[in-house]
């Protein structure tokens, strides 16, 4: 394993350097470390390579407006620096929308997308709540929107047996600088790619929890049938914190994605 840092960029590469490349975009408040339990199952066949998002784990803070395609940039900066190309290309939540933007605008530079938990556009309604998620962090900091999150994020049987796995993703939350949260909050909730989702050519794997209240079932189904050449899988009662919950199934479905080449398995599947 390599690690490295460039223009504040704080980054992992691990895995066999004759692999095939995967890179692993993370979430709003979360960090590299969160793909820890998923990226331990695909490293032996790939080499993973994992960020801090800016204003995230040990990345450099926000200090500006930001925008999705500062991000994409930064993880493109980085890509070259590791002489990473044709990687398969994986986003949870905020990092399913920076994929989307990179596979749009750098579609060269990857082989297969897999959007986790994410949105493409947002409804006037959802709109309206990320407008007050955002007032809330605003008085009150990110310990606002922690309590909503417990119930919003994780399914009950999951909070009952694994309080302290809910602990530390909601310490986790907190580490992060609030200015940078806000800002990495306001591009998740008010960015806007379902008009060109029809443009992205890659192969691609759509995923999120049955019941996920922030990356809605109705979401995924959209971004499933304007991709032309994409799956869907809806995960049984599971809800936005699957990397948390659930790794080593998101890891299965990745693998049986990726290692599937026969070209009648390739077709559309719900």
């Amino acid at each position: 394993m390599s690690a490295a840092a460039t223009e504040h960029l704080n980054y992992i590469v691990e895995g066999p350097e004759n692999a095939p490349s995967m890179v692993l975009v993370h979430g709003v408040g979360a960090n590299l470390a969160s793909w820890d339990a998923v990226a331990e199952r695909l490293v032996p066949k790939f080499r993973v390579l994992r960020m801090d998002l800016r204003g995230h784990g040990s990345s450099s803070p926000i200090r500006e407006r930001w925008a999705l395609g500062r991000f994409a940039e930064d993880v493109i900066s980085v890509l070259d620096r590791e002489s990473v190309d044709g990687a398969d290309l994986v986003g949870f939540s905020l990092g399913g929308l920076i994929a989307q933007h990179l596979a749009l605008h750098w579609p060269g530079r990857f082989d297969r997308l897999i959007l986790l938990s994410t949105v493409a556009g947002r409804t006037p309604e959802e709109r309206e709540k990320v407008v007050g998620r955002l007032a809330m962090l605003r008085e009150g900091g990110i310990t606002a929107i922690t309590g909503a999150a417990r119930e919003r994020w994780f399914t009950e049987a999951f909070a009952r047996k694994h309080p302290e796995k809910i602990d530390a993703r909601i310490q986790e939350m907190l580490a992060n600088d609030l200015e940078s949260y806000i800002e990495a909050y306001r591009v998740f909730g008010e960015s806007e790619l379902a008009s060109d989702l029809h443009r992205i050519p890659h192969r691609t794997l759509v995923m999120t929890g049955e019941n996920d209240i922030g990356s809605n079932t109705r979401m995924a189904r959209f971004m499933h049938q304007q991709i032309r050449n994409s799956e869907l899988r809806v995960l049984p009662e599971l809800k936005h914190s699957v990397l948390v919950e659930a790794p080593d199934l998101i890891a299965d479905h990745l693998l049986r994605f990726l290692n599937r080449s026969n070209a009648a398995e390739r077709a559309r599947v719900e």
